[in-house]
């Protein structure tokens, strides 16, 4: 059968993101008294208020009243009496500049500008679309009298446009200002950047990367957000419905409301763009920590709540990392909406079952796995995954490292589960999880590369803590042999796979494993030895559960993602009947461990390297 992704096209991960809406506001307009002060309905606009408050959830201008750009009142052609003041806060669009590297959608916001009468200015490859599209354009270098210099890199940069847009319309010196200088107002601008970020994610060389830095689009967007008391800006193909409605509703005006929202939203972008090339230009220096650091992102969701239901949350999106496979970028195909705390175990589930070529699964509970596994087939690695402690898998979060299929399906349905995430899915297995409808299932197209070179945050009490990801994996030839044993082959496997789960297990963390399955896990222990007798005790729980006569640590091998402190916690393992066990080493009591084990016929690797997760 033809996989999920083979049958839809994966819509792009900016999918979640609302930009800002238009709302039609309600009432009854009244004709001016002649003096200047009109009525709406029975509610006078309050002073300072800034425009007119209708049932919305924005103020916004009345229907049919906006103010000029040179601060005359203007009306609609209705058969009322004219007024001869409007609504506090709404400007008539009557000039408007547009530049703009994605041409998305930027006929229809052309003919709808010059529909309405709106001058449009333009550059360079803009104004050639819009012209082939049949509408009126005038090329900005003939709007300014001065050409585009130095290969384009000098367009808008002039008075004629800067002036035009910064100019305070309520002062009188800076309006005849313009009018000695010849300047006229550009009410609207329409900017969206050069694509730096696309081009930095292409693997474009340096040289390319600076040349995608816009300078001029930067410096008309912050001007004309500062001037959002008279201009509006639009940074985002997204808001061009918006602004429509809005003009179409206002007889080709704005309101105050949405262009300060406009104009949060374009520093917003400015912030994230400059954060974007701070980062590439630090990296590009081989700087892992600056003197300063900035982050960026784009809202994706805003949560029901937060890890509690009385904590407010929302889940950005890292623009630099908006093309990686994870939980970011993976498309819910149904179920209920993803929480918080869905979020983060989804996240390390996923992360978890990236470790492994092979098919695996992974179950996690409060960012910790349940169980894990790799088997001949993903119903066999999920089947053996869930036998490790299917008590806590009920209501967990379930990973697969390969396409969901109708056999997996059928066993996920048997037991409540929060969330499937895999690379894909078949139409028969979406079928079968489709009886579950608030069983979230999300489809991440190809698995994340558990190498790959990010970073963690954490925050701290006036301020957070920022590190490299643990992305460092042990094979066979990494590991050094303490005892007088070493390791069976299968005692070896079995070691590197207890390892890379051990690594995604919360602190203190042992995990005891066999045949390429979690048998016990103890987590998030202050003591090791503890953890240690937490997982026997566990293992022992599900073999009790299965009818099995002997705990399945027996014969297993056991992880520590830190050295053993004392022997004490060897000792444990050992007495749960491990043979062969995995850890960092580093300890003072070194000796004494391996002596201990030795003592216990039990083979131990160290690593060199410790999994701390906290």
């Amino acid at each position: 059968m033809p996989t999920a992704a083979a049958q839809r096209a994966t819509p792009a991960a900016t999918a979640f993101v609302t930009p800002i809406g238009g709302l039609r506001l309600r009432g009854r307009r009244c004709a001016s008294n002649g003096r200047g002060h009109g009525r709406w309905g029975e509610r006078a606009a309050p002073r300072g208020s800034g425009g007119w408050r209708g049932s919305g959830r924005r103020t916004m201008a009345p229907t049919g009243w906006c103010v000029a750009a040179d601060g005359a009142a203007a009306a609609s052609a209705t058969s009322e009496p004219a007024a001869s003041k409007a609504p506090a806060g709404a400007v008539k669009i009557e000039r408007a500049l547009i530049t703009a590297s994605d041409k998305t959608s930027l006929r229809d916001l052309g003919q709808f500008l010059h529909k309405q009468g709106v001058q449009i200015i333009s550059t360079g490859g803009t104004a050639a679309k819009l012209s082939a599209d049949g509408i009126p354009v005038t090329e900005l270098s003939e709007y300014t009298g001065f050409p585009e210099m130095l290969d384009g890199r000098v367009k808008t940069l002039v008075p004629q446009v800067h002036a035009g847009i910064l100019a305070v319309r309520a002062d009188p010196a800076h309006l005849q200002t313009l009018q000695e200088q010849g300047i006229h107002k550009i009410d609207l601008v329409v900017v969206n950047l050069y694509p730096f970020e696309e081009t930095v994610r292409s693997g474009a060389n340096f040289d390319e990367c600076i040349e995608n830095v816009d300078i001029g689009g930067m410096a008309l967007i912050r001007a004309a957000a500062k001037n959002h008391a008279s201009v509006t800006v639009v940074t985002d193909v997204r808001q061009y419905g918006t602004l429509m409605t809005e003009m179409s509703e206002n007889d080709g005006c704005t309101a105050l409301a949405l262009r300060r929202k406009l104009a949060a939203a374009a520093f917003s972008r400015c912030a994230a763009y400059d954060a974007v090339i701070s980062s590439w230009f630090a990296e590009q220096l081989g700087e892992r920590f600056p003197e300063r650091i900035a982050f960026e992102g784009y809202l994706k969701q805003t949560l029901r709540y937060g890890e509690n239901p009385h904590q407010q949350a929302a889940f950005y999106i890292d623009e630099r990392g908006a093309a990686s496979a994870g939980v970011a970028s993976a498309e819910q195909i149904q179920g209920k909406e993803m929480s918080y705390n869905n979020i983060v175990d989804t996240d390390a589930a996923l992360r978890l079952v990236s470790e492994f070529s092979e098919p695996a699964c992974a179950i996690i509970k409060h960012a910790n796995p349940c169980g894990a596994a790799t088997g001949v087939s993903m119903e066999d690695a999920y089947l053996r995954a869930l036998a490790c402690d299917p008590v806590s898998a009920f209501g967990g979060v379930v990973a697969l490292n390969r396409t969901i299929d109708k056999a997996v399906a059928e066993q996920i349905v048997k037991l409540f589960t929060e969330v499937v995430i895999a690379p894909d899915a078949s139409a028969e297995a979406l079928v079968l999880l489709a009886t579950k409808k608030n069983l979230r299932v999300l489809l991440t197209g190809r698995m994340p590369d558990p190498q790959a070179r990010s970073r963690t945050v954490k925050s701290v009490s006036g301020g957070f803590l920022v590190q490299t990801q643990d992305n460092v994996a042990a094979g066979a030839d990494d590991l050094q042999v303490v005892t007088k044993r070493p390791p069976t082959e299968q005692e070896l496997k079995d070691l590197l796979f207890a390892w890379k789960v051990c690594k995604h297990v919360k602190s203190n963390a042992i995990v005891y494993a066999g045949n390429g399955a979690t048998v016990g896990i103890g987590a998030g222990q202050m003591s090791r030895v503890d953890a240690s007798r937490i997982a026997a005790w566990k293992a022992q729980e599900a073999s009790r559960n299965a009818d099995e006569e002997v705990s399945r640590t027996v014969g297993s091998v056991v992880a520590s993602d830190a050295y053993f402190p004392f022997a004490d916690g060897l000792v444990a393992a050992a007495d749960a009947g491990a043979t062969a066990v995995i850890q960092p080493g580093g300890s003072k009591r070194d000796a004494e461990v391996i002596t201990a084990a030795d003592e216990r016929d039990i083979a131990m690797v160290f690593t060199g390297t410790r999994h701390f997760l906290h």
